[in-house]
């Protein structure tokens, strides 16, 4: 297909279910680039990182639940095109939510469907993912042949959702809107590889996260797995081809566009382990990637303990306190099983060919992470945050609490090391003054060096002394 840079955009309005995501507002910004006479974001949240940028390029952000089907025909009154990137569940606790991943990904696309319908918008094209073809079994170079993995076999509300919600798409496809003035609803899906780019939200800050605390402590699968990755960049350009694809007045192609009830894989088109992917961005951060691995069976073991555990916390999944968990069945998976898929169908009716390189892509994505990290608190490991305040407390209780609880053991353990009471108490009272110290030393530095986070550097050094000032001085010389 080989059409202009901006056919069917143009004088258009769009909407992008989930425009204030991260691959939304990327969609977003382009087509306001690519000339589009209106740009609407529909999202449940209010704002986000992006929504500033968003609005400063004159989209219309527009709030509402996708689940309410009166708020996604208000949001599609007068459109010609929708974007469908709204989901839920792909990753984290959100998997664990099963009655809120079908509420959105199968309830809100069918809201969609029939808004369009409704208001007569010519064209949908729907996010899918590899999972609907994709549940644990390995697969190489595949493609859209491949038929839907059995629904009652995934082991995921999220890829068991998309999959119908894909295929109620693409099953709309050719259907006559309800005014009856001969025009009907083009459809496709396209469905990337896992997403990376700087700001993205699901996989690499989670990652980054797990590294930073040394909870990242080894590898899944064979070094020989191999899965595929997509630039957002890229994933955008696919995105904004396949609308193209469905136009049904190119000449020669009338009433019959290229992409209509069509899926398209897309990635960067060079699989790779992912373990292997993330090196270069932990390296260049200073966090260790796991050198031990653990066999997939093993993993998956893992992933059910940690899906029981949280399953059972099921009321208090959505409270920031309840942090992420190591991982999930689905998750384990992904990352230790072979699964990746040509683009060569996308490339051939789409004409869609990645302009960013994996190299070029990983580079701006480390480079947004360097930035990244020099704005927030820096600090040890988890292993060292126990180690010092544990240590402390012991030494807390055995100088100065009386024998009640667990505290003559502490009192038992600290003569052990110290001999006498009276070193012990030394000792506390010599450390306390060195965290006191040290963090008043740390406020001063921090605010010449680092200001927006100095409060946070006083307290973190008052807890871990100098296992939190060495972070700091880093900084310092950078």
């Amino acid at each position: 297909m080989h059409l202009s840079e901006n056919e069917g955009i143009e004088g258009n309005t769009f909407v992008v279910t989930g425009g204030l995501g991260f691959v939304g507002s990327a969609l977003c910004l382009e087509l306001v680039r690519r000339g589009a006479r209106q740009v609407r974001s529909f999202d449940l949240r209010t704002a986000s990182s992006w929504s500033q940028q968003l609005k400063d390029h004159g989209v219309h952000c527009i709030q509402g639940d996708i689940v309410r089907k009166k708020d996604v025909e208000r949001a599609l009154r007068g459109v010609g095109c929708v974007f469908h990137l709204a989901s839920y569940g792909m990753s984290g606790k959100e998997m664990l939510q099963f009655g809120r991943v079908d509420e959105v990904n199968i309830n809100g696309t069918c809201h969609v469907l029939d808004a369009c319908l409704e208001h007569g918008v010519k064209r949908l094209v729907y996010v899918s993912t590899y999972n609907v073809v994709f549940g644990g079994k390995e697969i190489v170079s595949g493609n859209e042949a491949l038929p839907y993995f059995p629904i009652d076999d995934h082991v995921d509300a999220y890829g068991r959702s998309k999959s119908i919600a894909e295929q109620l798409v693409l099953k709309s496809n050719g259907r006559p809107f309800k005014n009856k003035d001969r025009n009907c609803l083009y459809t496709c899906a396209v469905r990337p590889a896992a997403i990376y780019g700087p700001g993205e939200e699901r996989h690499l800050p989670r990652i980054v996260s797990l590294a930073k605390k040394g909870l990242l402590p080894f590898k899944i699968g064979e070094a020989s797995v191999k899965t595929d990755w997509i630039y957002v960049d890229n994933l955008v350009l696919a995105l904004i081809l396949a609308s193209m694809g469905l136009l049904d007045d190119i000449p020669g192609k009338e009433k019959h566009p290229v992409a209509a009830g069509q899926p398209y894989f897309v990635s960067d088109g060079c699989p790779v382990n992912t373990f292997e992917f993330i090196r270069p961005l932990l390296r260049s951060l200073d966090y260790d990637l796991p050198k031990a691995s653990i066999s997939l069976p093993r993993a998956l073991l893992l992933g059910k303990i940690f899906g029981g555990f949280y399953t059972i916390l099921y009321p208090w999944l959505n409270r920031w306190w309840l942090p992420q968990p190591l991982m999930l069945p689905a998750e384990a998976y992904k990352v230790g099983v072979t699964h990746y898929f040509s683009f060569l169908k996308a490339k051939e009716e789409l004409g869609y060919v990645p302009m960013v390189t994996p190299r070029e892509g990983m580079s701006t994505t480390i480079s947004y992470w360097q930035q990244r990290k020099r704005k927030n608190l820096d600090g040890p490991t988890v292993y060292t945050w126990l180690f010092c305040v544990i240590g402390m407390s012991i030494l807390f209780c055995a100088a100065f609490i009386p024998d009640i609880g667990p505290v003559p053991l502490f009192r038992a353990l600290s003569l052990f090391f110290f001999r006498s009471m009276k070193i012990v108490r030394m000792v506390f009272v010599l450390a306390a003054a060195a965290h006191i110290g040290e963090a008043m030393y740390a406020w001063h530095l921090a605010k010449r060096v680092d200001p927006t986070n100095a409060r946070g550097w006083f307290w973190q050094t008052f807890a871990l002394g100098f296992f939190s000032l060495r972070f700091l001085l880093k900084r310092a010389r950078e």
